[in-house]
């Protein structure tokens, strides 16, 4: 009896399990009593930023493009930025939902939030976010030990990448989102920050929309260095071709055209490093051929 008293009374001292708190990228403070069991995600980036966190054997169900990691294509569906599917989503019943922040609007979030679903932001604003974002999901599902390994490697290769071409001359770019209309990315997207990484200017930063479309010849009197464009399964995409009818464009002269694969730099999540990489390769492509034309 004696010993069944000391067992209660050490169980007694033992703390609570601790309520799990982290803010996302709208501010708010996201609570959960548990770490999350059950997750699913309303953006493609979301999806791959939940698996780098260890979190792939909890998704329950993504948006409608996630196609990466390849274990993503086999979950169901429950929607995107334009529509989410409320039925099927409630049916999956998951613990956490990772939304995207200027994606996803308050009106089709609300029937989810009065149903008590945990809603968490996402919006990387620049590649040091991103492992922040991995550590910030990894709590929230338990996952630390995944996820705290996968952020420090992702640090470790910005570092290194910051250390290389910090220093180098600036380029001016442009970069292109589509071509009609013809629409690119001010100084606050993510985007812009890969090109300050790269030693890159992005020509359009200063205007006050984060993706505002532009003329050609706004672009003309810009006249940028480099045009790149994002581009899917190595097609020119981003509509390219166009400028070759402007001789006297600057990045024309010097054949500095380039394209990189949209999911790698348009996606805020652990693959946009690997775009930035290779944003960083074009740009001193674009450096080694000053001086021919």
């Amino acid at each position: 009896m004696k010993k069944c008293w000391l067992a209660l009374l050490m169980l007694a001292a033992l703390p609570a399990a601790a309520e799990i708190a982290v803010r996302d990228d709208g501010g708010a403070e996201v609570r959960l009593a548990r770490p999350a069991q059950r997750v699913a995600t309303l953006a493609p980036h979301a999806t791959e930023l939940v698996f780098a966190a260890g979190g792939g054997e909890r998704m329950v169900g993504a948006s409608d493009y996630s196609d990466y990691p390849p274990a993503a294509r086999a979950l169901p569906r429950i929607g995107g930025s334009q529509q989410i599917d409320t039925e099927r989503l409630i049916a999956l019943r998951p613990d956490l939902l990772v939304v995207w922040l200027h994606g996803n609007t308050a009106q089709q979030l609300a029937p989810l939030r009065r149903l008590g679903v945990a809603l968490y932001q996402s919006e990387p604003g620049s590649l040091e976010d991103i492992p922040d974002e991995i550590e910030r999901l990894g709590r929230l599902m338990g996952t630390e030990r995944t996820a705290q390994p996968a952020a420090a490697a992702l640090r470790s290769r910005l570092a290194q990448l910051a250390a290389r071409y910090r220093e180098r001359p600036a380029v001016k770019v442009f970069y292109q989102v589509s071509e009609r209309p013809l629409y690119t990315l001010n100084g606050r997207q993510i985007v812009s920050d890969a090109i300050r990484l790269c030693g890159g200017v992005n020509v359009f930063a200063d205007l006050p929309v984060l993706a505002p479309a532009v003329t050609v010849e706004a672009v003309l009197q810009a006249d940028p260095e480099i045009i790149i464009a994002g581009a899917r399964g190595g097609q020119d995409a981003g509509g390219l071709a166009m400028w070759k009818r402007y001789p006297g464009l600057l990045a024309v002269r010097r054949g500095n055209l380039y394209s990189i694969e949209s999911d790698l730099i348009g996606r805020a999540g652990p693959r946009m490093i690997d775009g930035a990489e290779a944003l960083c390769k074009l740009l001193d492509q674009a450096r080694a051929r000053r001086g021919t034309k």
